[in-house]
């Protein structure tokens, strides 16, 4: 199993973590996104969006992070990542994409590099705008978790599932752009407890080879 991915990318991000939570064996593929290797035609035969994570299972090739991530559930059930009623893995699901459809699709590198560069906006202004949908999605996520008697000690019961896997790479990424996350506690304290487990705190970008 092959993960084609960058250190800094969070939807890799949440692929690593879910490959270490389940101990799966897996080589990690360095692709340059700041130098455009994910344009390069080589890359656009496996994955025609230029994107990562893509990710080689045998014969198979996989894309976006949240298919990887259910495929990764079904093939390798243990640890399980979503639970096992269906309103409840309604839940975990509507939760992450909190993350993966509402928030980090705007401020992903392709929308940066766009705002910079075809819409002229300069970097207090992309910061700005980095800021602004990190804290609506990350206001609603707030209270979806405060609101509700499922949450526990993970953003569902009290082990990680989809959610935590989503919500501890967009938490970095609000780090390195510096956005205030002093209205979060709950998820703040979510994102804690996920650090302190091996699965989590391998995956973070500072400790990939590729790290820059």
């Amino acid at each position: 199993m092959k993960l084609f991915g960058r250190a800094r990318s969070s939807a890799s991000f949440r692929v690593r973590i879910a490959l270490n939570l389940k101990e799966i064996d897996h080589e990690l593929v360095s692709v340059d996104l700041r130098a455009g290797a994910q344009h390069d035609p080589g890359f656009l035969t496996v994955n025609p969006q230029g994107l990562v994570p893509v990710m080689l299972d045998g014969e198979n090739i996989l894309t976006q992070s949240i298919a990887i991530l259910e495929y990764l559930d079904e093939k390798y059930t243990k640890p399980p990542i979503l639970p096992v009623s269906e309103c409840d893995k309604a839940r975990v699901r509507a939760l992450a994409q909190v993350i993966a459809c509402d928030v980090h699709p705007l401020n992903n590198l392709r929308v940066l590099k766009y705002l910079e560069h075809d819409c002229g906006l300069d970097e207090i202004d992309r910061r700005r705008w980095y800021c602004h949908w990190i804290a609506q999605g990350l206001a609603a996520l707030e209270a979806l978790i405060n609101d509700d008697a499922r949450s526990g000690r993970f953003c569902h019961g009290d082990t990680p599932t989809m959610a935590d896997i989503c919500l501890v790479p967009q938490i970095f990424n609000a780090r390195r752009f510096d956005c205030p996350l002093n209205g979060f506690p709950g998820l703040m304290r979510i994102f804690d407890r996920c650090m302190t487990n091996p699965a989590f705190d391998q995956a973070q970008p500072e400790r990939q080879p590729d790290f820059d």
